[in-house]
């Protein structure tokens, strides 16, 4: 399961020019699922979302996570973070999860950042989206069950 965590102002989800789905202060957070992850990588996944000390503390250091400072997460479901761009220009999506399975885990991530009583927001399984965001910072932390980075 890979992630790639922005810390963000806000940040929402548009579907046919209307939102769906908004926060304030918190986490923008596109979440990929490959064929072999399972409940462990959801853990995984939640608990580092939800762990991540990366809002300012009184000194202006990183310290803070997002239910520390009260904000938000939005969800966003996103296959192309398994996209493989190695070989040819157009790439490859073989690693991501057949969408039944994506969606399973990917609500089981959702779930997990509800029950620590985070604010959580999501995008719509497999819609076409459009994502805006104004990024604090910038910060972006990727993140990988894998471990690979």
């Amino acid at each position: 399961m890979r992630a790639v965590v922005q810390r963000v102002s806000s940040a929402e989800v548009r579907i046919a020019g209307g939102v769906t789905a908004a926060i304030g202060t918190g986490l923008l957070v596109f979440l990929g699922v490959t064929g072999d992850d399972g409940p462990d990588d959801v853990r995984y996944a939640a608990e580092k979302i939800a762990g991540l000390r990366i809002f300012a503390d009184d000194q202006g250091r990183m310290n803070r996570s997002v239910a520390d400072v009260g904000g938000a997460v939005l969800v966003v479901p996103q296959f192309t973070l398994y996209g493989d761009a190695r070989k040819g220009r157009r790439p490859s999506f073989d690693r991501a999860a057949p969408p039944a399975v994506a969606e399973a885990l990917y609500q089981g991530v959702v779930r997990m950042l509800v029950e620590r009583s985070l604010t959580v927001e999501t995008g719509v399984f497999q819609a076409k989206m459009e994502i805006a965001l104004v990024n604090d910072g910038p910060v972006t932390i990727l993140l990988d069950s894998a471990r690979q980075f």
